[in-house]
């Protein structure tokens, strides 16, 4: 980045040109993220024309905004003509009206209408994310002829590595690989080498289902086709990864109990991202109220014996901890596809039988603390650290459960995470404390 301001300000534009055009196009992108729009233009009126065109795909949506406003409609078609027809759709989603009036102008009218054709899916789904720059063969080809059509048509194509075999009303039949197209005799029919047995999406599935595919049957590509298996575009590893990308980012904020948003963060308002906040603070403050009513419920209790009152904190913090680790694990099963919604018996035997374990082992530890250490008598210390062997099993048992209940709801099951399983747990812990404290302590309620 310095070397290219040092060259900017010393006007060795040519030197510049040079380096840059040796560099890859991501890395170039990179750069022009810190560059000013001034030398954002001037930089990129000096990149080669292919150069340029792959280096905008990689832009910001800010810094493809600033260019597409100061280039001219030539130089707009130009970067449109070289650019893949899904990442086309992309920069159209990204952008204001003003500047996809602009882009849509400049687009070839068979362009155009692939775009509104795009436009249509709904958003997330297999259709919104596949690209029609692909390469296809008719099932009564050999393998001569379809290596000869491919040399004709590859170059423009966003992925060769594989091609598909269709028949003449565009039903999907197969793939056949490059490797296959060089290697198998010319004389031999197309549809004698082909493999059949490449998964497929329909062009409504979910993206994240997408997703699951690639990573289950280790994909670099994945045929999509329509309700009546024809075949209308496919979907790459490059575009699952972003998918991928977008989920989890989705998830975290979900499991922190925020309303995902698409922005980054620092490009983010203020205003965008207390909104995105504030509702489900609400609706955790309002169930919070739980556990101050059964506070106030024994408070006769707290009075009589006030160091009870110690050790609330510590119980409603390890019970939450302890449900939060195991939401944890089951919200990433479901999300990996390891775990189905018919375990749910298997999980909650297991986290029975861990929070068992996790629960003695800090029952223990707290029992010596407190009554060797705090000198606390040992009635209260017993009271303490069996409300705390309860807790870890009620929250792990139910850490561990409610992601499975929400994916049986249809909900995420990032919704069960630290947040709501931390002040279901409170009020559990709370509960359990009080009336033990009550029954072992003789103390009224």
């Amino acid at each position: 980045m310095e070397n290219i301001l040092e060259y900017l300000e010393s006007n060795r534009l040519s030197e510049l040109k040079n380096i840059l055009n040796e560099e890859n196009p991501v890395d170039i992108a990179e750069y022009f993220e810190d560059l000013s729009k001034e030398k954002t233009m001037l930089v990129f009126r000096i990149l080669q024309k292919d150069t340029a065109s792959e280096v905008f795909s990689y832009l910001s949506p800010e810094k493809q905004e600033e260019i597409i406003e100061s280039i001219t409609d030539e130089e707009l078609k130009r970067i449109l003509d070289e650019l893949f027809l899904d990442d086309t759709v992309d920069l159209i989603e990204e952008m204001p009206a003003n500047i996809v009036d602009k882009i849509l102008k400049n687009s070839s009218p068979e362009t155009r209408k692939l775009i509104n054709q795009f436009l249509k899916y709904p958003e997330n789904s297999a259709g919104g994310v596949m690209t029609v720059e692909y390469v296809s063969f008719k099932n009564d080809m050999t393998i001569g002829q379809a290596l000869s059509y491919f040399k004709n048509v590859g170059m423009n194509k966003e992925d060769t590595d594989i091609c598909f075999v269709i028949d003449k009303t565009r039903h999907f039949l197969g793939i056949i690989t490059l490797k296959q197209l060089i290697l198998v005799e010319d004389d031999v029919p197309l549809v004698d080498a082909m493999d059949t047995s490449i998964p497929t999406v329909n062009t409504l599935d979910d993206q994240e289902e997408v997703a699951d595919l690639f990573r289950k049957y280790d994909c670099n590509s994945i045929p999509v086709v329509d309700n009546e298996n024809r075949l209308v575009g496919l979907i790459t590893i490059d575009d699952v990864v972003d998918v991928i990308d977008q989920e989890n980012t989705e998830d975290f904020h979900i499991m922190a109990a925020m309303e995902p948003s698409n922005e980054e963060y620092l490009r983010e308002s203020i205003f965008s991202l207390a909104k995105h906040r504030i509702i489900w603070l609400l609706v955790l403050m309002i169930s919070a109220t739980a556990t101050g009513i059964i506070i106030r419920r024994y408070e006769s209790v707290l009075q009589s014996v006030v160091t009870l009152a110690i050790f609330i904190p510590m119980l409603m913090d390890t019970g939450g901890n302890a449900g939060s680790q195991s939401a944890t694990l089951i919200i990433r099963g479901l999300a990996l596809g390891e775990i189905e919604l018919a375990d749910i018996g298997k999980i909650v035997w297991k986290e029975f039988r861990v929070s068992i374990l996790v629960g003695v082992a800090l029952a223990l530890v707290n029992f010596l603390r407190i009554y060797y250490i705090d000198q606390v008598g040992f009635t209260i210390s017993m009271v303490v650290c069996f409300s705390l062997l309860i807790t870890v099993i009620i929250a792990k048992v139910v850490g561990g459960s409610l992601p499975i209940v929400a994916k049986a709801l249809k909900l995420d099951p990032a919704i069960m995470a630290s947040p709501l399983i931390t002040t279901i747990v409170d009020a559990c812990a709370l509960a359990i404390y009080f009336q033990l404290s009550s029954h072992f302590l003789h103390l009224v309620s």
